[in-house]
């Protein structure tokens, strides 16, 4: 039953798109105001996508496997928090998932834009409701969450455990959450250039949406990163798959998109920066979930190997593409005297500087993401592209990009001067001694690291000083550059100061080297509900003999499906992590051992969190002010 309610709210909602495009063409050529039909309407397609997603739901809690999502994807044995996030940790689930956080966001612009002009509104409206069609027709004939198996299965396939974990349930929601908030803005930026209202007023009210975008992206980015970090034993907090650069490439976007906002709000400068980049932020959610679902991308992340389905968002997606960009190049005034009033020293040449960065990096991310596509289908050759390609190419650029990010908020509107600035010569003088001394003790290669370090020094010690004399004013940029700074400093300190220890032991052997001791203790074997654990204990001891850390890995070995993973045991606190993984090798008599210290990932999971917290604050406090 909840599956046969779920299914057919799919089809009411499509009828109220039908309706709401009706609507909106005819309060297009003859209302004055805003249509509240519309607003029902959008209201009413609201609750017929929870009650399909709340459908599904009830299906996975159930264990209705005459439904075919649960069926591939859940198991009575499966506790019930993962039959609940389950629901959107796969194909099906996450795009009914993605298709209500599309209806709530057109629902609450509406709400909240009430005093923007009505045919502002109404366009919106009606792009927003040309992608939730897309979706609804993508869902319905190629991704049914309600497909139905007769005969009627007694168990199901299982959900693969990597996905059994607390953090499903909430960071694909709040990726999600970032990736559709870029729709608002793609549909707002279409309906602003169709109707000539790009203006210091409408950058004022897309901002809002551009900061609930990027807080939600950048908060799902760094738990997926901590996911995989204790989850995929990989021991690090990035390691460019390409389903994390697919998140990466939007948020950059997005950044990027802020400061033009900012400028935009000021000046009525870049204008047409703000519709490109608006434009490329959705195009690269879209293209995140074209690759995800495709099956092209050789990554862990991947939810589906379907070309069909991959090729239905690829033809929607550049349909979208090339209606924005008509849209762009037909209908878009830009103001040609506004757009050239730049000098040098200059806030707004500042973050135009700074954006080229941002292309620049996020040009270097796409290029490595998708050459190894392009070159498949060329030439049948496989390549992944790893992390030496990414760290050559962006370091170099990454220390004048800091630089800038430090001198540029000191610079004013308009136009600007570097006088009764020597605070900015003593600090850079300070961060350069402090950088070299740094070099000296960890006795690494010095030009470039010793660059690298004095710039992100130099913007913690900016930022850092204008908490202390600029108190509030600017607080959230310089809560949000003060992140980032501290985000820099410590992964360089974590990249320098790594150590690993790989061996393979039996139980009762120790592994000895001149720093440190390993004792393979002991195993004990766990039954849970759904897998049974296997537990070693290793005694991690210095070189004089005294315990350091006492460490319990794990492997899980799950009946349905069957599957065995390997689960990191953790040692946090603020100056470092202990980090342990152990696999089988060699007959099950000996397991492969894998010990790392890692110093600081606290502060660099911390250091986001500040960034994303300058975004909410600078959120909260523009809507005091309106």
């Amino acid at each position: 039953m909840a599956s046969l309610i779920g299914f057919y709210s799919l089809f009411f909602s499509l009828g109220c798109s039908i309706l709401i495009l009706f609507f909106s063409f005819k309060n297009l050529q003859d209302a004055i105001n805003f249509d509240n039909k519309l607003l029902s309407l959008t209201f009413l397609q609201l609750i017929f996508i929870i009650l399909s997603f709340f459908g599904l739901i009830i299906s996975f809690v159930n264990s209705d496997f005459s439904n075919s999502t649960v069926f591939n994807h859940s198991h009575t044995t499966k506790p019930l928090f993962y039959k609940i996030s389950g629901t959107w940790g796969n194909h099906e689930g996450s795009l009914l998932l993605w298709l209500l956080v599309l209806t709530l966001f057109i629902f609450l612009f509406l709400i909240s834009s009430k005093k923007q002009p009505k045919k502002y509104r109404v366009l919106t409206l009606l792009f927003q409701q040309i992608i939730i069609i897309g979706f609804l027709i993508f869902l319905i004939q190629t991704s049914n969450p309600f497909a139905q198996i007769y005969p009627v299965p007694s168990e199901g396939l299982g959900l693969n455990p990597i996905l059994q974990d607390p953090a499903l349930a909430i960071h694909p929601p709040i990726l999600y959450f970032g990736y559709v908030g870029s729709s608002i803005i793609f549909s707002s930026v279409l309906a602003a250039s169709s109707t000539n209202y790009i203006s210091k007023e409408w950058a004022k009210h897309i901002k809002q949406w551009v900061l609930i975008s990027w807080f939600f992206l950048s908060l799902g980015i760094l738990l997926g990163s901590i996911w995989a970090y204790y989850e995929l034993g990989w021991g690090g907090f990035w390691f460019w798959d390409p389903v994390e650069n697919v998140s990466l490439m939007p948020w950059l976007a997005l950044t990027t998109l802020f400061h033009c906002v900012l400028v935009l709000e000021k000046k009525l400068l870049l204008t047409s920066w703000v519709v490109i980049l608006s434009i490329a932020t959705f195009t690269l959610s879209m293209s995140g979930t074209f690759l995800v679902r495709s099956g092209i991308l050789n990554s862990v992340h991947t939810f589906a190997n379907d070309p069909d389905r991959g090729l239905y968002i690829l033809i929607f997606l550049f349909t979208l593409i090339f209606l924005s960009l008509f849209i762009f190049f037909f209908l878009h005034k830009t103001d040609g005297q506004n757009n050239n009033t730049f000098f040098w020293l200059s806030k707004e040449t500042s973050i135009l500087i700074n954006n080229w960065f941002m292309m620049y990096f996020l040009a270097v991310v796409l290029i490595g993401t998708i050459y190894p596509i392009f070159l498949d289908v060329l030439t049948s050759q496989k390549i992944s592209v790893g992390p030496p390609f990414y760290h050559k190419l962006i370091i170099p650029f990454l220390i004048p990009f800091l630089l800038a990010m430090a001198i540029g908020p000191k610079l004013n509107w308009i136009k600007s001067n570097l006088q009764n600035k020597f605070h900015l010569l003593l600090l850079f003088a300070i961060s350069l001694i402090l950088s070299f001394l740094i070099i000296r003790i960890l006795e690494i290669s010095f030009l470039v690291n010793t660059i690298l370090f004095t710039s992100a020094f130099y913007l913690f010690f900016i930022t850092l000083r204008d908490f202390f004399i600029k108190g509030f004013k600017n607080l959230a940029q310089n809560i949000a550059h003060f992140g980032f700074s501290l985000l820099i400093l410590s992964i360089l300190f974590n990249n320098f100061l790594s150590t690993e220890v790989i061996t393979n032991l039996k139980v009762g052997e120790t592994y000895k080297s001149d720093e440190l001791s390993i004792n393979f203790e002991k195993i004990e074997k766990i039954k849970k509900q759904n897998f049974e654990a296997i537990i070693g204990k290793f005694n991690v001891k210095k070189s004089d003999n005294e315990l350091v850390d006492i460490l319990k890995p794990e492997l899980r070995i799950y009946n349905q499906p069957n599957i065995v993973t390997s689960e990191a045991d953790i040692k946090t606190n603020l100056l470092s992590d202990k980090f342990m993984t152990m696999n089988l090798v060699q007959n099950q008599e000996y397991f492969n051992i894998r010990y790392q210290i890692k110093p600081f990932m606290i502060w660099i999971w911390f250091s986001v969190i500040i960034i994303s917290f300058g975004g909410l604050f600078s959120f909260f406090k523009k809507k005091h002010e309106n």
